[in-house]
């Protein structure tokens, strides 16, 4: 270690009178417990104390002698204890009892006084920007030239006695630096916390569209991210709202750190989704969707925007991962991770709500309408269409015999004017179940028979 010939910064003479005179500060509270066990020690009431604990308060506060006042109530008191039969020694015993158990808990106050003064320097060091390595260094090195300058005073002193002394500054040692290194993280989590703060103010405004564009460009700059430049927005939800600075948001912005240094890359939470923004790089987003179904916390759904260039393009790339992530759910795509671009098909019929509402009404109405209800055929036409009109693989997905699934599929060309078998038939009854998928308005109006 560096060794230091002045140790600028440790607490001074004046701040340990500074310490001691706080444990004064607090002693107030302790006054009936003190007069109580006292009281026990020399078996006598402790009212015999009268105001002595108090005035001796006073007296070490005024850094004097006990008040001529206080004086005469306690020669009273001794007058009184006479006259009350109560032996001189236990009278002696209870007021010395009573100074004992006072020191005790001055000493015990004055300590606990040093260490919150210790924890504030560890504090105010961490916001000074002192490494933690130098702060420990400045306190340890006051400790051992403490040492030092205390050998030479024991020079002829038993080995009981330097032992002694030696266990007390090893202990006030480990102590002081537990409550500096305390005091340093406190901040460092406070500087982290307000960090936090700051970014997640800073994407709530960079996503609402509503915040001056060179306001942003300026705090943008502060995190280091590129806000000109070309962005893609990765929205992610799990089973469970997440928050900033939580264990799956402090693990996707390690990953991000390393691979990307943490330049022009913005993670955080919002609306309990995480979100991130970042330089297009279709690696990258490969890697942080793994990172996220290996993190425990599945299953993910994920939405990814388009590349955009500027703040309104990173705004459009975090509404088109919004609106990926409602259209894969709406459309029960399998697969977890939907990228906006590669969504064209299920946007084309999501486009016109209106008409996809009433291809689906016109199409499949009369199935919905089927007595008994439309379930067991729609079901067996999605089997049919999803097995490329093979009627036995469908059959063993609908877990019935072939018969039935033909009979079914009977019905579906009797009831729509259209068969499943013909190409221009089939496209549009899966058109129409698509658009059902995604939700367009489902039909209306009372069951009825076959028409």
């Amino acid at each position: 270690m560096t060794r230091r010939d002045t140790p600028t910064g440790a607490i001074s003479a004046a701040g340990g009178l500074t310490t001691v005179r706080a444990g004064l500060a607090g002693l107030e509270g302790d006054i009936a417990e003190v007069a109580a066990a006292a009281a026990r020690d020399a078996d006598v009431d402790a009212r015999h104390l009268g105001e002595y604990v108090t005035g001796l308060i006073a007296a070490c506060r005024a850094r004097g002698r006990v008040d001529r006042s206080l004086s005469e109530a306690i020669r009273v008191e001794g007058e009184a204890a006479a006259e009350s039969g109560i032996p001189l020694s236990a009278l002696v015993d209870l007021y010395l009892s009573a100074t004992w158990r006072l020191w005790e808990a001055l000493r015990y106050r004055s300590t606990s006084a040093l260490s919150e003064a210790i924890r504030v320097e560890g504090e105010a060091a961490a916001e000074s920007g002192i490494p933690l390595s130098a702060l420990v260094d400045l306190y340890l090195s006051a400790t051992w030239r403490l040492w030092e300058a205390l050998a030479k005073r024991l020079e002829g002193a038993g080995m009981a006695e330097v032992a002694s002394l030696a266990t007390v500054v090893m202990r006030a040692a480990d102590d002081t630096v537990a409550v500096l290194t305390d005091g340093y993280e406190s901040a460092q989590r406070r500087a982290v916390r307000r960090e936090e703060a700051l970014r997640r103010e800073f994407v709530d405004d960079l996503l609402s569209g509503s915040s001056d564009p060179d306001v942003l460009a300026d705090r943008a700059a502060r995190f280091g991210f590129n806000l000109p430049g070309a962005h893609v927005v990765l929205v992610a939800r799990t089973h469970r709202l997440l928050e900033d600075a939580g264990p799956v948001h402090r693990r996707v912005e390690a990953l991000v750190l390393s691979a990307l240094g943490g330049r022009d890359v913005m993670v955080a939470t919002k609306d309990g989704m995480l979100v991130g923004a970042f330089a297009p790089d279709a690696d990258f987003v490969d890697a942080l969707v793994r990172m996220l179904h290996e993190s425990g916390e599945g299953p993910w759904r994920i939405g990814v925007g388009g590349a955009h260039s500027g703040p309104g393009g990173l705004l459009r790339s975090y509404r088109e991962a919004l609106k990926a992530l409602e259209l894969a759910g709406r459309a029960a795509l399998t697969d977890p991770v939907a990228y906006f671009e590669e969504l064209l098909p299920v946007r084309l019929l999501a486009a016109d709500p209106a008409v996809s509402g009433a291809l689906v009404r016109t199409v499949l109405g009369p199935l919905e309408r089927a007595r008994g209800g439309g379930a067991p055929l729609l079901e067996t036409l999605a089997a049919y269409l999803g097995a490329a009109g093979n009627v036995e693989a469908a059959a063993r997905a609908l877990h019935l015999s072939s018969r039935a699934v033909r009979y079914r599929l009977d019905r579906i060309t009797t009831l729509t004017g259209r068969s499943p078998s013909e190409p221009e038939d089939r496209f549009v009854l899966e058109l129409a179940l698509r658009c059902r998928a995604i939700g367009a308005p489902a039909p209306t109006g009372a069951r009825g028979t076959d028409a």
